[in-house]
């Protein structure tokens, strides 16, 4: 069925600068000068790869068992620690998704309810909203999860 990868993880924060200035050291960015006011802004700050050690680099893969989880837990952690911050309102942490079908690792798209209902865009009589165009393999999954038959062994288009 589908498979879903999560990669490009950030923590994205609100810095709202009260009527008194904030110096931009107060950040912690060192070496700059200045003080930030106005309107709030946001910061998008990207976490240190799983297999930055300092000392040495690896694959993510290699330094963890649990590359979603643990990007998900590091950027919980920073953001945790962000909100503490005085001048940070809000924040959360974002990654893009992508998704692909197990069997012929084409991007997943599925039927939706106007193309469901449209018999030009369906495989058969038995298509329905939310079943994968990509392969046989992959609608026959779906089917057969949901008590659908299958489709027809010469492809089964209508």
């Amino acid at each position: 069925m589908k498979k879903t990868f999560r990669d490009d993880w950030r923590v994205i924060i609100e810095i709202a600068p009260n009527a008194t200035h904030i110096p931009i050291s107060a950040l912690g960015f060192e070496g700059l000068d200045g003080e930030l006011a106005g309107l709030p802004f946001e910061v998008e700050i990207a976490p240190q790869r799983l297999g930055d050690l300092g000392w040495v680099s690896m694959s993510d893969r290699l330094a963890s068992r649990d590359i979603d989880g643990d990007y998900r837990k590091r950027c919980e952690e920073l953001l945790a620690e962000l909100l503490k911050k005085p001048h940070v309102k809000s924040g959360r942490v974002t990654c893009k998704e992508t998704h692909f079908c197990s069997h012929c690792d084409l991007g997943w798209e599925v039927l939706t309810a106007e193309e469901a209902a449209d018999v030009s865009t369906n495989q058969d009589e038995h298509s329905v909203e939310g079943e994968p165009v990509c392969c046989e393999a992959g609608i026959n999954e779906f089917r057969a999860e949901r008590g659908i038959p299958a489709l027809a062994e010469s492809g089964g288009a209508a």
